[in-house]
């Protein structure tokens, strides 16, 4: 074979294999086997199946009217999440998800939407709870949780619809525990969970879950400068939910149980040399604690201070001001007894009051 023919007959094998590489490159690669799940990826996929129907995403819409020709119009407002309360179609979330809303519309995880009316509302502890007629098998009731238990460590996850997006898994720990947040009317919110699990706008109102998919919290807020996530989220616990959405179910708002007083500013106390506590200035007539014999502070017709009480201790927890009376209030019932402890002129006290209405 001549030279030529064999450079040539070269050429035409190399093409070939050349061509032959480029096929095989083009073609996809095999897929590689994996091992089984491991049993935090099955526990995390099992309680999103079991848990993510109970979530619902809510858009709230607000009627604006035009300034020209004075017709009105429907526009989004806001949206958030909320889940399942009870088969009677009882939709809990925060009141910041509704606040301001004229109109709000349930989506379902099946993605039938359906029109929510308010049922009670506690702006004090950023809670409101909706209802929808929706068919029953629609509504599976989300398992409730306690949160009284709970130890810094433990895994949890977040289902919500953050910036929109429907059904969005994320997972964490519990960061802290009994943080205090504000709430929309400036009330504190005690004894809140504190996680490091992804909470984003549009997560607010959906469920903090522990590792077994039970509710253990209400996401509620991020602290964050940017307004996204920055690892530090803020959810209501449990506890305190199922003690007020049933009293919102039953009377449509949350009705705080009283004394009929009123406190004066912690500067006043400190003046006075009174101890820490809620400083009586005002007792109501025929209130509770004036059926307690409670006395407020004063001045005698020559301008001098008539000593009054100071509430230190609701059945053995120490107040430190009015807003830590109130919190403890709201776990009583309306009727009920409890037990003071009050300072007056440097001498301390038990007293029995039954407790009236905040209205």
């Amino acid at each position: 074979m001549s030279k030529r023919l064999l450079a040539l007959a070269l050429i035409v094998w190399l093409a070939a294999g050349s061509a032959e590489a480029q096929n095989k490159a083009a073609q996809p690669r095999a897929v590689s086997a994996r091992a089984a799940l491991d049993a935090e990826e099955l526990n995390n996929i099992g309680v999103f199946k079991r848990v993510s129907p109970s979530v619902v995403h809510i858009t709230t819409l607000s009627v604006q009217r035009d300034f020209f020709s004075l017709r009105t119009s429907e526009q989004p407002s806001g949206t958030g999440t909320g889940f399942v309360w009870d088969e009677a179609g009882h939709i809990v979330t925060n009141f910041h998800v509704i606040q301001g809303g004229d109109r709000a519309t349930v989506t379902l995880a099946d993605q039938s939407s359906y029109p929510a009316k308010l049922v009670g509302a506690f702006p004090d502890r950023d809670l409101a709870v909706l209802r929808i007629e929706a068919p029953r098998d629609k509504l599976p009731a989300i398992a409730v949780g306690a949160s009284r238990d709970l130890q810094v460590g433990q895994k949890v996850y977040a289902i919500g619809n953050p910036f929109g997006l429907d059904q969005t898994l994320t997972t964490g720990i519990v960061s802290a525990l009994n943080r205090e947040i504000e709430s929309v009317t400036r009330r504190t919110i005690k004894g809140a969970i504190q996680t490091d699990a992804a909470i984003n706008p549009g997560n607010s109102g959906g469920p903090l879950l522990d590792s077994a998919g039970r509710l253990i919290g209400v996401n509620t807020a991020i602290y964050s400068p940017s307004g996204a996530s920055a690892g530090i989220g803020f959810a209501i616990p449990v506890d305190e939910v199922n003690r007020i959405v049933p009293r919102l179910i039953r009377d449509g708002r949350f009705i705080r149980p009283a004394l009929g007083v009123t406190s004066g500013p912690e500067n006043l106390g400190k003046a006075l040399g009174a101890p820490k506590g809620v400083l009586l200035v005002n007792v109501a007539d025929g209130s509770p604690a004036a059926a307690a014999g409670l006395k407020p502070f004063g001045r005698d017709r020559s301008g001098r201070i008539v000593q009054g009480d100071v509430i230190t201790a609701v059945e053995g927890q120490a107040v430190a001001d009015l807003d830590d009376m109130l919190s403890l209030l709201e776990t009583r019932q309306i009727g009920e007894k409890v037990t003071l402890t009050v300072w007056r002129a440097g001498q301390t006290r038990k007293v029995a009051a039954t407790l009236g209405s905040s209205d």
